[in-house]
């Protein structure tokens, strides 16, 4: 059993990763937050290698909230679909599937990548 949340989530974490990889076809999606921000990238787990990426992070500013997580996923798939990428593997990164995660998913199926 976790001793501490982030114990937990590195728990939880290494769990979705020991399921889900991703490739230059179907990449994986992986979210972060911390306090100030959300971050989103694209991951081509065969390769090793970032495709893309999205931030909501603006200096010496906290924008950090559910209206800017749905902006991010928005703004990973747009680029996603000019590169022709549809369809990708959500990677919640240990995170609960809630707020700021579910808010980022949506703008993220709304931009219209499927996962």
């Amino acid at each position: 059993m976790a001793t501490t949340k982030d114990l937990r989530r590195t728990r939880i974490k290494r769990a979705i990763r020991a399921k889900i990889a991703g490739s230059a076809e179907r990449p994986r999606l992986t979210v972060y937050r911390s306090n100030t921000a959300v971050y989103a990238q694209l991951v081509d787990d065969q390769a090793g290698k970032t495709l893309f990426s999205a931030t909501s992070y603006k200096k010496d500013k906290v924008n950090n909230n559910i209206e800017a997580a749905k902006a991010v996923g928005k703004a990973i798939a747009d680029k996603a679909k000019a590169a022709g990428i549809t369809k990708v593997v959500f990677d919640r990164n240990g995170y609960l599937y809630h707020g700021r995660i579910k808010s980022l998913a949506e703008g993220a199926r709304e931009g219209g990548l499927q996962f």
